[in-house]
């Protein structure tokens, strides 16, 4: 049964980004357990920037799970990337990356690489920016696997990046890895943008799919936008995707309303009580 997941971030830097709440997990974890959500995704400055006893303590408390952590702060607040031209910037953004894995697993939670995968920029060559991309999850996966969870990464539309901005791309890329364990984030609002048909996306790339953002087409919570998910959530009922359905959305109109929308699009989508 695909489960639910709200998203929290806790990164003054990125006010404006799309993540439902933006209060301390202590306050937010209880609204999204109340509301019903399965579990909840992290945003947070750094690996170390909570306390995981409390929060470990907070998910028990509540009976809720963490689904993901995210590594975008990485680049926002340090600019690094897997695809930097610059040795020294990779081998930090790696090192960072393998920070968040490492606090994830103490929740059984996977680290997701969205943004900080870079660009091909000017300065080198894509087959170049590809390899550096490949040697940076090769290594990471690797990281992840040991620590018993896997590593997500995530086609982000092509005005975020121009590596890979489709499933399909992002399969096949995947698939020239050393690793098994890494996995695609199909986020609905990117594959909106770039995909044929978004269910036929879910559906030949099934196989590699770990995670889902779950959003609308103006990336405000699902129903709020001009998406049409009868066919989406039945590609995902058909593949028998079982993974979260994280709602990396705006929190429009606030953080309460768009937790409470999102619980009611996702019970009409998934037929759950």
């Amino acid at each position: 049964m695909i489960k639910s997941c709200a998203t929290i971030a806790l990164v003054p830097e990125i006010k404006a980004g799309p993540w439902i709440y933006w209060e301390q997990p202590d306050i937010s974890i209880p609204k999204a357990a109340k509301l019903g959500f399965d579990a909840v995704e992290l945003f947070t400055a750094s690996a170390d920037a909570v306390d995981s006893e409390k929060l470990l303590q907070l998910c028990e408390v509540n009976k809720i799970k963490i689904a993901a952590v995210g590594t975008g702060s990485g680049k926002v607040l340090h600019g690094l990337t897997l695809t930097s031209p610059d040795e020294n910037v990779r081998q930090k953004a790696v090192a960072f990356i393998s920070e968040m894995i490492t606090f994830g697993a103490g929740f059984g939670a996977p680290a997701i690489i969205g943004s900080m995968q870079g660009n091909a920029e000017p300065a080198a060559e894509r087959p170049q920016a590809v390899a550096w991309l490949a040697e940076g999850l090769n290594e990471l996966g690797t990281r992840a696997q040991e620590q018993g969870v896997n590593l997500i990464y995530e086609p982000l539309n092509r005005y975020e990046t121009n590596m890979f901005n489709q499933l399909g791309a992002g399969a096949d890329f995947l698939e020239t890895l050393d690793n098994t364990n890494v996995v695609l984030l199909a986020d609905l609002f990117h594959m909106n943008i770039e995909e044929e048909s978004v269910a036929g996306a879910i559906r030949e790339n099934a196989g590699h799919i770990g995670h889902l953002h779950f959003a609308d087409s103006n990336r405000r919570p699902v129903g709020m936008g001009h998406t049409d998910m009868t066919d989406i959530a039945q590609a995902l009922k058909d593949v028998e995707y079982t993974g979260y359905a994280s709602a990396e959305v705006f929190p429009w109109p606030d953080p309460d309303a768009a937790a409470e929308q999102t619980m009611r699009a996702f019970r009409e989508c998934f037929s759950v009580a």
